[in-house]
């Protein structure tokens, strides 16, 4: 697909609002009829513009209620070093983002969730500053979230 056109975005901004929609209520909601919905969502995974469907969990039910934001500093800017980084905080659940960051004083951003505060004493204490080439660690805890969205932005691709 080369150009999205008013039913594509249409059906991006109802998949993410909710993607356990059946077909046969989204064809509603978009005014197609659900054949031509199915196919446009067929062809949109097939392009990539829809990468996966995921169940989003209540942080709070199961028993996740601290979320800290993490800059990390690094002693120094080599691929190498940059990738075993990568390569452990891949491998650790409790991270939900990973960023390389400009602009700040630290070289990544980390997004990470845990029960209560000893948890996270535990991952700072065992795993984050244990990681070769961390220099620095800084710590921010949400105390309370505003707004958590999981739905892009499609405003610019509307003509």
């Amino acid at each position: 697909m080369s150009k999205l056109d008013r039913y594509d975005l249409k059906i991006l901004d109802e998949l993410q609002r909710d993607a356990r929609i059946s077909n046969q209520e989204l064809a509603e909601r978009i005014g197609l009829s659900p054949s031509p919905c199915s196919r446009r969502v067929k062809q949109l995974e097939d392009d990539g513009y829809i990468a996966r469907q995921v169940a989003l969990l209540d942080r709070k039910k199961i028993g996740l209620t601290l979320t800290a934001y993490v800059l990390i500093g690094m002693d120094r800017h080599t691929p190498e070093r940059f990738e075993h980084f990568q390569s452990v905080i891949r491998k650790c659940p409790q991270v939900l983002e990973c960023s390389l960051v400009t602009g700040m004083d630290a070289d990544y951003q980390l997004k990470v969730v845990v029960p209560d505060m000893d948890h996270y004493q535990q991952f700072l204490l065992g795993t984050l500053t244990r990681i070769e080439g961390v220099t620095s660690v800084r710590s921010s805890f949400v105390l309370q979230q505003i707004l958590s969205s999981t739905q892009l932005p499609l405003e610019h691709l509307r003509s």
